[in-house]
């Protein structure tokens, strides 16, 4: 445990607060969903450093009824007394300037999730109201800010029977598009944060629904990793689990293999989701690669004939969060969550090389199904590299093009798009129906190969996923290159129906798995045809949802005139309406697939494509109700 010296003194200010309310986006990144829900996560995140120091175990988080989120700790409470930046009270200076807070120089905190010191306080600048209640040393005191300026002094106290922080805080409609948070959003990180601090007791209450979670881990990294595979079966019973600290570094690893044909790492620095990777999980990979190697000469489970295994050989299968905490984290990539500080790499590679060896030598039994899974896997590999290959040619050629693709007549990418449309009729359509100048079509015969549960080699194989790929012209996993994708918007256009919902989950999940970068970069798109065609005299609209079609017949001036016609497929529509309700841009709705989150994505997809039947009828009937349009 760390000193309690958490005073004025531990608190240093590097600038002042500005222009937060002008620029919103630059520190919390949007003002949509998820910025809205980036505040929540600041906020926690300062509750979260107490119970890293050593100090508080229990964070208690509510959504009222009002959109409002209060977010209350047990830790030590903001320091009271006044500061000597401005002779205010420390936590009015830590609410209302940038970059003031426990995380710079030596503070109150070796290591810290909320690295940048901006957290609350750009919480409090987007906030219509926020409210803090400190309990310090038997004294509960109270100050109230509005869109970040103080309204009121830190009140006198009062005595208090806890100890601790308590911020309420709504955020502000003149910022943010919409301010209604999702349970579901929020509980993904709260559920991170409580296997990655064996200990610590979160709790959420959403008053609006009076759903009531909590989350508490005491088997820390192994029990994450045990989690992530609940679904799954695993090659051996209890994960490897190794923890530490290297050169300054701390080091949490929970490792298994199960039965499936992904690979899940998560990776963690300060407890931030390092989602890019970063030079903690280079140094694993070495590591693992090493040691499996290792041991499997040493038991004789490789023959002397047989090359070493690959780093890609050992993907296939493995489960793994990795934890790092260090001082001076440093950042970088496309969205600021890949680590790049050097040392780790070297901390990393000798800490769980030396654990593996030492855990490989004590059970030797874990070995031998690994290495076995892993020949598979390169068997497997090899075979896909001559598919691939096939694939490769005919798409960077770009003289091959599938015979199915009605192509567009411009070449330049950023102003091209492709539909992916489910059969040849709605294919028909969509190729009569289009702006041949832009708009390219790919109709696909059926429903493609659920790649999630198929190698690398059978995936390739299959003829409705090679021309996807050589349609795209960009390559597939390691070979993927985005500039040489030759359209810039892929839409997936299906049926609004069961067997339309399923076809567009198979291909949402073959981009997901083995084409990630088209989610990052906001290259792919989900078509939304109306539902029904509604004709009212000459007058024709279409509704896209129970609901319009529900407003539009009981506006209708007779509305036992109205006829309804509701859509099955796409191909009930002829080319004319097909443009003028689904591609024509100007009407169109189209809603593009982002990855907010991947291990909440990760999940999703394991439970509705894996091999297991139970979680899958299990996640139907919790989400039952959400069910917007039943096709019976």
């Amino acid at each position: 445990m760390e000193t309690s010296n958490y005073g004025a003194e531990s608190i240093k200010v590097l600038e002042g607060l500005e222009a937060v309310r002008k620029r919103p986006g630059m520190y919390i990144g949007d003002t949509a969903e998820r910025g809205l829900h980036h505040l929540v996560y600041e906020v926690v995140d300062n509750a979260v450093d107490e119970a890293m120091a050593g100090f508080c175990n229990k964070i208690q988080i509510k959504i009222h009824k009002d959109e409002s989120i209060s977010v209350q700790d047990n830790g030590r409470g903001i320091p009271t007394d006044p500061h000597p930046y401005n002779g205010r009270p420390t936590s009015e200076v830590v609410l209302t300037v940038l970059h003031a807070g426990g995380k710079f120089g030596d503070g109150a905190y070796k290591v810290s999730g909320g690295l940048h010191g901006v957290g609350v306080s750009v919480v409090n600048a987007l906030s219509e109201w926020l409210v803090v209640t400190i309990a310090r040393d038997g004294i509960e005191k109270t100050q109230r800010f509005e869109r970040g300026i103080p309204v009121t002094d830190l009140s006198e106290g009062v005595k208090a029977d806890w100890q601790g922080t308590r911020i309420e805080y709504l955020a502000d409609k003149e910022i943010f598009e919409n301010v209604q948070h999702s349970l579901d959003t929020l509980k993904t990180r709260f559920k991170e944060l409580a296997f990655l601090n064996p200990g610590l007791r979160i709790s959420v209450e959403d008053e609006r629904t009076n759903d009531k979670r909590e989350y508490f881990y005491d088997g820390g990294i192994g029990a994450f990793v045990k989690y992530i595979d609940r679904d799954k079966m695993p090659l051996f019973d209890t994960p490897v689990v190794l923890s530490g600290t290297r050169d300054n570094v701390s080091i949490d690893l929970g490792l298994e293999y199960n039965d499936s044909y992904q690979e899940h790492i998560y990776t963690y620095a300060n407890l931030i989701h390092t989602a890019e990777g970063g030079t903690h999980l280079v140094g694993l990979r070495t590591a693992l690669t090493r040691a499996v190697n290792e041991a499997a000469r040493t038991g004789k489970i490789l023959k002397d004939k047989e090359d070493n295994l690959s780093g890609e050989d050992l993907k296939e299968g493995l489960t793994c969060v990795l934890s790092v905490k260090l001082s001076e984290p440093q950042f970088e990539g496309q969205t600021k969550t890949k680590l790049g500080n050097s040392e780790v790499r070297g901390a990393v590679d000798s800490f769980v090389y030396e654990g593996l060896s030492s855990i490989f030598e004590e059970r030797p039994e874990i070995v031998k199904p690994i290495v076995e899974k892993a020949v598979k896997a390169r068997r497997a590999r090899e075979a896909a590299k001559k598919a691939r290959e096939l694939v490769r040619k005919s798409a960077m050629s770009g003289m091959t093009l599938p015979g199915k693709l009605a192509d567009c007549s411009s070449k330049k990418a950023e102003n091209t798009e492709l539909y992916i449309v489910e059969g040849d009729s709605a294919g028909g359509s969509a190729k009569q129906g289009r702006d041949r100048t832009f708009q390219a079509i790919l109709p696909l015969r059926g429903k493609i190969l659920n790649v999630e549960k198929a190698h690398m080699d059978k995936m390739l194989a299959n003829r409705e996923i090679q021309t996807i790929i050589t349609a795209l012209g960009c390559g597939i996993g390691n070979e993927f290159d985005a500039s040489k994708l030759r359209y810039h918007k892929i839409i997936i256009m299906t049926d609004a129906d069961v067997d339309g919902a399923h076809i567009s989950t198979l291909l949402l999940t073959f981009f997901y798995r083995h084409m990630p970068e088209l989610l990052a970069q906001g290259y792919l798109y989900l078509a939304q045809p109306p539902l029904y065609r509604v004709q009212s005299g000459k007058k024709i609209d279409y509704c896209y949802t129970d609901k319009e079609l529900r407003e539009l017949v009981d506006n209708a001036p007779d509305p036992s005139k109205v006829g309804v016609q509701r859509y099955k497929g796409l191909g009930e529509m002829n080319p004319e309406q097909l443009w003028e309700t689904t591609m024509d841009p100007a009407n169109r709705i189209l809603k593009q697939v982002e990855l907010d989150d991947n291990f909440l994505a990760d999940e999703y997809f394991d439970i509705l494509m894996g091999e297991k039947v139970e979680p899958r009828r299990e996640f139907i009937v919790a989400n039952a109700h959400q069910v917007k349009n039943l096709d019976i």
